[in-house]
């Protein structure tokens, strides 16, 4: 629901102040683009575009090319992947192609970004550094990350954690400390 793939049947679901329930396809189509950043836990790179060109699509999309190159330049540099930035999506290993996904969802520099195993096809200096991207980008941004991952110890200090268990959510992760709240 959060993502805006799925409509409520009942309920409102309010994105920066905005009534998303009242929204046309088109206009969540654009306000998805915008407002939601998507990490997936497969990458979903289009093999024929170049790395660059994997990470421009959300701008190319909004429309809202003015700094879009410089931005996904940076975001490549933060990522650790400035000199793969002409290689096909197709010609990169599994990690890199999963650190320009990670990359792709933060350059429309979006409130909120849902990630699915962000660092699951990581080695671990390269999953801090990604942590960290992630983290400092949320706070210099203001921006809230919803990240779903079973490696749970990697991602530190956070907010707020959620626990599924058993089709039950807790706030918490430590069995002593979970309170129920669905």
């Amino acid at each position: 629901m959060i993502g805006l793939l799925d409509r409520p049947t009942n309920g409102k679901i309010f994105i920066d102040g905005v009534d998303t329930t009242t929204l046309d396809d088109n206009n969540i189509s654009s306000f998805r683009n915008k407002k939601l950043g998507f990490i997936f836990q497969f990458s979903n790179l289009l093999t024929d575009l170049s790395v660059l060109e994997n990470i421009l699509l959300p701008r190319q999309i909004a429309g809202t090319n003015h700094t879009a190159e410089n931005d996904a330049r940076d975001l490549l540099k933060a990522v650790g992947l400035e000199d793969q930035t002409n290689k096909r999506a197709n010609k990169i290993s599994g990690g890199q192609a999963q650190r320009v996904a990670i990359a792709r969802g933060l350059i429309n520099k979006p409130s909120i970004v849902l990630a699915d195993e962000p660092t699951g096809n990581l080695d671990s200096v390269t999953s801090e550094t990604i942590v960290q991207l992630m983290k400092s980008m949320a706070k210099k941004l203001n921006q809230t990350f919803i990240i779903v991952t079973h490696d749970r110890q990697h991602f530190g200090d956070v907010d707020k954690v959620i626990t599924i268990k058993d089709g039950r959510a807790f706030e918490g992760d430590q069995p002593s400390e979970m309170k129920v709240i669905a």
